[in-house]
């Protein structure tokens, strides 16, 4: 039964659950997803992805796979529910004019995840940013934007950190080169502000950061920056996010996610002990300060 159980998640989160309750009806029948498949007019590979929660959901659709399954009246009509608040549009499609498609489908994982692991090597992750660093890190990409169109992307990077102030926020673990962390992105003023407040975040207990130091030269570095999402849903794979100019790469076949789940353990391993960030953090921010005479 589904009742209560999604509080206000987002339209992705939805679909992972009645994906997921799909995929237990089905199973609970002995029913194969090519059989499935036939009763709806779809492949085995459709139901595979609608199980998965990676695509929307018809209406219709659903209704027959219940109705093959035989689901009473009291599930079925939470289930069709469900349904159609999985299809709503996310909060982010109001910036699908400045969002490159390729990226929406990212910030519905990221709002569904449960574990965000990230590696960073020129930008502080952007569930971490501040709005000054965010303008700042933004100008520099898209030079000659309107102002509005900042404002708006401002307020989209915005709207992704409000997953940590949820009740039932994901763990974020980040590990950053510390280059990160000297790169004045809108000068000593803003850096001094996202210093800060990565030194509060670090002290959240849902959000770990790991700063891999200049010394020595890291072998986990070679094919980053890139972040791995896990869903709470044991069945669903985790997904590799690795963001390119123009396009992005979304992984989840086994091969794939083990290596570069490899390269991220290789990655913390490197980088300092997530007991030691705050001291680190502090002591750029006291060269920043001492910069500033």
């Amino acid at each position: 039964m589904t009742s209560g159980r999604d509080g206000g998640a987002g339209p992705a989160a939805l679909r992972i659950q009645l994906g997921s309750q799909l995929r237990r009806l089905r199973k609970d029948r002995g029913v194969t997803r090519e059989a499935a498949g036939w009763e709806i007019r779809a492949s085995e590979s459709k139901i595979s992805r609608m199980e998965l929660g990676r695509v929307p959901f018809k209406e219709r659709d659903v209704a027959d796979l219940l109705s093959f399954y035989g689901v009473g009246e009291e599930e079925r009509r939470e289930l069709l529910g469900l349904a159609r608040r999985a299809n709503a549009p996310g909060w982010w499609q109001e910036y699908a004019d400045i969002v490159p498609p390729w990226f929406l489908g990212y910030l519905g994982l990221e709002e569904a995840a449960s574990l965000i692991r990230s590696y960073e090597v020129h930008f502080v992750p952007g569930l971490l940013q501040t709005d000054d660093y965010a303008r700042a890190v933004i100008a520099h990409g898209h030079e000659g934007a309107p102002p509005e169109d900042i404002d708006r992307r401002i307020a989209l990077r915005r709207g992704r950190r409000r997953v940590l102030q949820r009740t039932d926020p994901p763990h974020v673990w980040a590990v950053l080169d510390e280059g990160v962390l000297h790169r004045p992105f809108g000068g000593r003023s803003v850096m001094r502000g996202q210093l800060e407040a990565l030194i509060a975040a670090a002290q959240h207990p849902n959000v770990r950061i790991q700063i891999v130091p200049f010394r020595g030269s890291p072998r986990a570095a070679a094919g980053l920056p890139f972040a791995i999402l896990r869903f709470a849903e044991e069945e669903l794979s985790d997904v590799v996010y690795v963001e390119q100019l123009t396009s992005a790469l979304y992984l989840d076949k086994p091969t794939d996610v083990d290596h570069y789940a490899a390269t991220m353990d290789l990655a913390c391993l490197e980088a300092e002990p997530p007991d030691r960030t705050t001291a680190i953090l502090e002591k750029i921010l006291d060269e920043l300060d001492g910069s500033a005479g």
